[in-house]
């Protein structure tokens, strides 16, 4: 019998907050048989299980880390259609990336927001060539039309004084004027984590922390299944007539299990961000400046009081498991940042940094830069679905196509739901009255949407739970314990580098603050004060590690 479709209002409002439990999800995965067992709990696989949950299947989704702890958590951040696409004329991706964006903006208001884009044109020496900036505002037009037209605004061209009234750091001398369009930005972490807890809200079993060991199969060699080993405990088998490998840059890994002589598919592409003091910039949109001597464009993006500075792709063959921005990348960074604007940025500017992986499929040596970004989905011939490449803005397409295909594997038949479901958080959701409200109501709205309310009775149970976690962060300790009884938060790790981004904008500030977070959670996991002295010695070992790699050229 197929399983009850759920309601789509009942992912999208809620009475009271969503507790997600590890003992009883625990259960659930050892004793039920599911339609579905999505592996990864990334962006992909987050929307896989949703879209799958949404049309009725019984779901499990296990992530070996934390969800988004892989690249979803260290993307450009860009909710976008991709400009360099039109160059590598690939339109139908910009059309259906723009058109995924919108709808990004509608079912996650709260978490997707418009931004500018600017590109200051230069005499020499800048992103764009003089003679081609003209063809440039074609391709811009062409942007508009593809669908950049649904945000509400058009591309502008604008005088030096309109491009410095956005970035009045920049250097005048070379400045031309410059080309001005929108996209959306969202935080990627806490994107993935709403996607999966509605996808919990509508029944699936969602757990992080719980690795597959081995993917089990029949007497024909069909996928049935996998064994799994959850963080502090046994090994079981969760059952599944169907099986989805969303495991990014690490699916060859999962793909040999299941297959004999399997030949490896993914090229992991790195890409690198470092953040810096608003202060030091004062832009108030992305500003796109050269890489000097490298054929790469770096993007400035302001957040609240920082501002991220990240690149494209580079080829990559190191270690998958310990990806970290090293002091060649920070430094070209900085420079490239130097010498676009009127300041001196240093290494002791850089409040934190991240590195990820992008799983491309195909291409020559060192060519990342022109590789597609489309996806590909595969099946194997014990019947698991793989899907590699795609990118943030088109997870939710991705996650439809992946389970029709799951649909074909199963006999089964049955729509995607997603294009209008609200996440968690989304349904009825007003940016204007949140962004007037100002102050915490703000702060946890733009993160929680609707949901914030649950947070806001935290505080008012207990009133210190307003305090910050880190002095002159937005970050409160509310937020830390709606981590531990709603997110599956198990370490300081968790809520430092994703439940909140705090890791990633102030490094140093992040590690003082870990003993507080650990006591945090200590009281709402039941964690002995041996286990929180662990935690937080991990994660300043981390930090150390991650500062070392950065600023004294530590390998990683």
């Amino acid at each position: 019998m197929p399983a009850r479709r759920p309601s789509r209002k009942a992912a999208a409002t809620r009475a009271r907050p969503l507790a997600l439990d590890r003992a009883s999800t625990l259960r659930r995965l050892a004793g039920e048989r599911f339609d579905l067992l999505v592996v990864g709990g990334g962006v992909t696989g987050a929307y896989t299980a949703l879209d799958a949950v949404s049309r009725g299947l019984r779901v499990a989704l296990v992530e070996k880390d934390d969800f988004a702890s892989g690249t979803s958590s260290k993307s450009s951040k860009m909710v976008h259609g991709g400009l360099r696409y039109i160059e590598q004329g690939n339109l139908g991706l910009v059309r259906h990336s723009l058109l995924e964006r919108q709808r990004f903006r509608k079912n996650a208001p709260h978490l997707v927001h418009r931004l500018p884009f600017l590109f200051p044109l230069l005499k020499q020496d800048g992103v764009l060539d003089p003679r081609l900036a003209k063809a440039f505002e074609g391709l811009l037009w062409t942007y508009d039309l593809l669908g950049g037209w649904r945000i509400g605004k058009l591309h502008q061209r604008l005088t030096v004084n309109e491009v410095l009234a956005h970035a009045p750091t920049l250097r005048a001398g070379q400045l031309t004027g410059g080309l001005l369009y929108y996209d959306s930005r969202a935080d990627d972490a806490r994107l993935t984590l709403t996607i999966v807890r509605t996808a919990a809200a509508l029944g699936a079993a969602v757990l992080n922390g719980t690795r597959v060991e081995n993917v089990t199969t029949d007497a024909g060699g069909r996928v049935t299944g996998a064994r799994v080993a959850p963080d502090g405990g046994e090994e079981f088998e969760i059952r599944a007539s169907a099986v989805v490998n969303a495991t990014g840059v690490w699916s060859d890994t999962l793909d040999a299990m299941a297959q004999s002589g399997h030949s490896p598919q993914v090229r992991p592409a790195k890409g690198v961000h470092i953040v810096v003091p608003w202060s030091k910039l004062r832009i108030d949109c992305t500003v796109t400046v050269p890489i000097p001597g490298r054929a790469r464009r770096a993007t400035c993006t302001r957040w609240g009081d920082a501002v991220v500075l990240g690149t494209t792709d580079e080829d990559y063959r190191g270690s998958l498991e310990d990806v970290l921005c090293t002091k060649e990348e920070m430094d070209f960074l900085l420079e490239g940042a130097n010498t676009a604007f009127d300041v001196h940025l240093t290494p002791d500017d850089v409040l934190g940094s991240i590195a990820g992986l992008r799983p491309l499929v195909g291409g020559k040596e060192g060519a990342t830069l022109d590789m597609s970004r489309d996806h590909r989905i595969t099946v194997g011939a014990g019947g698991m679905v793989t899907v590699t490449g795609g990118k943030l803005t088109t997870s939710r397409h991705m996650g439809e196509l992946v389970v029709d295909k799951v649909m074909e594997v199963l006999g089964r038949k049955g729509r995607s739901r997603t294009v209008n479901l609200p996440l968690l958080g989304g349904a009825g959701y007003d940016a204007e009255a949140v962004a007037a409200s100002g102050g915490i109501a703000a702060h946890l709205g733009e993160r929680f949407g609707t949901e914030a309310r649950f947070v806001h009775d935290l505080i008012a149970e207990d009133p210190s739970l307003a305090e910050p976690v880190i002095p002159g962060m937005p970050y409160t300790k509310a937020e830390v314990v709606y981590a531990a009884r709603c997110e599956l938060a198990r370490s300081v790790d968790d809520v430092l580098s994703r439940r909140t981004r705090a890791r990633l904008f102030g490094r140093d500030a992040s590690a003082e603050a870990a003993q507080v977070v650990g006591e945090l959670l200590g009281a709402e996991l039941g964690l002995t004060p041996q286990q929180i002295d662990a935690q937080v010695a991990e994660y300043r070992a981390a930090v150390a590690h991650e500062k070392s790699v950065l600023l004294e050229g530590v390998s990683a």
